[in-house]
């Protein structure tokens, strides 16, 4: 018998069972990968990522959402951040879920993109969820595969902030193409972004595409363009993890208010992620 695998300790550990020679003898073994049921046909599964909190990863899942549905193609959300799900009401969507004997339904903004969120499944969407790890772990599987999606062409993993226990569940149990990175142009942000990054290397998985968000401000009397964060460092973090697709994203007081209206659908995206948009239909 092999020697037992230390994996937290195992410097050549890649994340890739199929090319160790302990593999079958590791309790970190990778898992299977969750199928839809069968009432449901995924194309392809896109992660929204960012190392850290507050960059705006649930407002670009949210724009690229709506871009994505505009240009014709069918769209769903799962919204992975539980404790701190936002989807549903940038989108204006509420009330309780229905449900068949084997699986939930999605609910569905008014233009028809498709969503899923522990918010949906609160009497008062003010309660905390406070659940552990594991728990949160469990119910984003199930938000996956217990859930009629019926044909959906790109799944959006609107994901927490960091690289813990949901990254690592969605990465690992999902059939996930790709994901889209977010960050600002602060420093600070670029290390943690990287952090993103390095994970999704060392598990196969694939960035797409960089969003640098709050990127600038359009002055509505001049139409100059102020970094308010400092310069763009979009390029600069592209260069150096290999990331050709990239987007910027202005400073607009218009996604606070139709976020907070529910009404992110009504924002003009038409010159907005364009490269994002063009690398995930071409999967």
């Amino acid at each position: 018998m092999s020697e037992k695998c230390d994996h937290e300790n195992c410097e050549s550990c890649e994340h890739d069972c199929s090319t160790c020679g302990k593999a079958g003898n590791c309790e970190h073994q990778m898992p299977e990968k969750l199928s839809p049921n069968k009432n449901s046909n995924i194309k392809h599964v896109v992660g929204v990522v960012s190392g850290k909190g507050g960059v705006g990863k649930s407002l670009v899942c949210s724009l690229l959402a709506t871009k994505l549905n505009k240009s014709g193609l069918k769209i769903g959300i799962l919204d992975a951040d539980v404790t701190g799900p936002s989807v549903p009401k940038v989108f204006g969507v509420s009330g309780d879920l229905s449900a068949t004997e084997e699986a939930m339904n999605p609910a569905e903004s008014k233009d028809g993109i498709k969503m899923i969120s522990a918010n949906l499944l609160l009497e008062d969407p003010d309660s905390p969820v406070a659940w552990r790890g594991p728990v949160v772990s469990g119910a984003i599987s199930q938000f996956f595969n217990m859930t009629n999606w019926g044909d959906i062409d790109i799944l959006l993993v609107d994901m927490p902030p960091g690289t813990s226990d949901v990254f690592l569940t969605v990465m690992q149990l999902l059939p996930v193409d790709g994901i889209i990175c977010v960050s600002t142009p602060q420093d600070l942000v670029e290390m943690i972004v990287g952090k993103a990054i390095n994970l999704a290397a060392m598990m196969n998985v694939k960035v797409l595409s960089l969003v640098e968000n709050m990127s600038y401000y359009k002055c509505p009397d001049c139409s100059k363009e102020h970094e308010i964060f400092g310069k763009s460092r979009a390029e600069e973090i592209g260069k150096k993890y290999g990331i050709k697709d990239i987007d910027k994203l202005p400073i607009d007081p218009k996604f606070a208010s139709l976020c907070d209206e529910g009404k992110i659908s009504e924002y003009n995206t038409d010159k907005l992620l364009e490269n994002t948009a063009k690398v995930i239909t071409s999967l």
